[in-house]
């Protein structure tokens, strides 16, 4: 074989196991259509560190997310990349909302997080005395990270342990082959192919896509694309809170709820909100118009807000396995050799929490893929 792991995908998750791998294996190679890494999901979300609260316990999603984030921290404050543990507080507006945080906090214990506590309106005020809630849900374990930097700080890792990077170069072909696989790939000079013994499917918004070339056409692995958009915070109104600020969480979470994030620069953005692309066609504009929605929803708990406070940010797409109305979906990681595809692994689906869990989903990838 040419090589030993092939990597398709330099998101932040494709780096993480990059850098898991190459301490382990030589012959590791990542593979990114792009000229540098990062430049689609894992660059446009919230830089939010999560504390796993929301998701199904049991769940990947929940196990991950929790195991990542301890890991993240350690991983940040070791290597100098930039973070902040600034909490979170999820706020009531009504009883309805205050009812709810209860099932919440239970929710979070039922995933392994400690750390929540519900605060009275008074305690709320002498932390964000700007924003507003009758009670509200605070989790000191949330945070911020510098997205750039951590994933640059994973590429230099993985190559100092060997791995190289394929830039400008994209997959236009998968087969299987005795001991491994063949793979075609397009870059400036044209087409080449190479063989490898494994392959790890990292590819993001087009994972669905490799695992069909390579010849596993599951309609459970398709993705649906929702658009996330964001709204910065100006007139100097970003000075005015220092967490993460998030209503009570939609049903079925197709998202968490416009919220608004604090970054290492001192800015504050709202959102996303989560529009389904129905065409598949990705669109990382901010539709001008969506503005007065930003505004209604945050001013419920930002009441400092005025509408012309708000400018357009930018526009991230999430690669979700469940269209409108769908039942929430886990994480795909998946060693595919029941299917007749050894040493291939499928990551399909790894939206959020994808950058607080990326350092666990290495390890768990690492764990799946036993090559001798």
């Amino acid at each position: 074989m040419d090589t030993k792991i092939v990597i398709i995908g330099a998101g932040v998750v494709g780096l993480a196991i990059a850098e898991r791998l190459s301490r382990y294996y030589d012959g590791v190679f990542v593979v990114e259509k792009h000229k540098k890494f990062g430049q689609e999901t894992s660059s446009r979300n919230s830089e939010v560190i999560h504390s796993g609260i929301y998701y199904p316990e049991g769940s990947l999603k929940a196990r991950l997310c929790v195991q990542g984030r301890d890991m993240l921290y350690w991983y940040c404050r070791n290597k100098e990349v930039l973070h902040r543990q600034c909490g979170k507080y999820i706020v009531a507006t009504n009883e309805e909302e205050s009812q709810e945080l209860e099932s919440v906090l239970q929710q979070a214990r039922g995933n392994g997080v400690e750390s929540g506590r519900i605060l009275d309106q008074d305690d709320l005020k002498s932390y964000e005395p700007h924003v507003t809630g009758i009670r509200a849900l605070y989790f000191e374990t949330s945070g911020i990270v510098d997205t750039h930097g951590l994933m640059k700080q994973l590429e230099t890792d993985a190559v100092v342990g060997g791995t190289q990077m394929a830039y400008e170069s994209r997959v236009t072909g998968l087969r299987r082959i005795e001991g491994g696989y063949e793979v075609e790939l397009e870059d400036a000079s044209g087409k080449f192919v190479f063989t490898t013994e494994a392959v790890i499917n990292s590819a993001g918004l087009e994972a669905y896509e490799v695992s069909r070339m390579a010849g596993m056409d599951d309609l459970c692995y398709r993705l649906h694309f929702w658009k996330g958009q964001y709204w910065s915070i100006g007139n100097g109104k970003h000075k005015m809170i220092n967490s993460l600020i998030y209503p009570v969480p939609q049903a079925r979470l197709t998202g968490l709820g416009i919220h608004a994030t604090v970054d290492l620069n001192g800015g504050v953005k709202l959102g996303p909100d989560a529009v389904y692309l129905e065409d598949g066609k990705l669109d990382y504009s901010v539709d001008p118009s969506s503005g007065h929605a930003f505004y209604k929803a945050a001013r419920r708990f930002l009441p400092f807000l005025e509408p012309d406070d708000l400018h357009p940010d930018q526009a991230g797409i999430r690669p979700k396995l469940q269209k409108p109305g769908d039942s929430i979906r886990d994480f795909i990681i998946r060693e595919e050799g029941e299917r007749g595809f050894p040493h291939f692994i499928n990551l399909i689906g790894i939206e959020s929490p994808g950058l607080t869990a990326s350092l666990a989903i290495a390890e768990y990838v690492a764990k799946l893929l036993k090559l001798g």
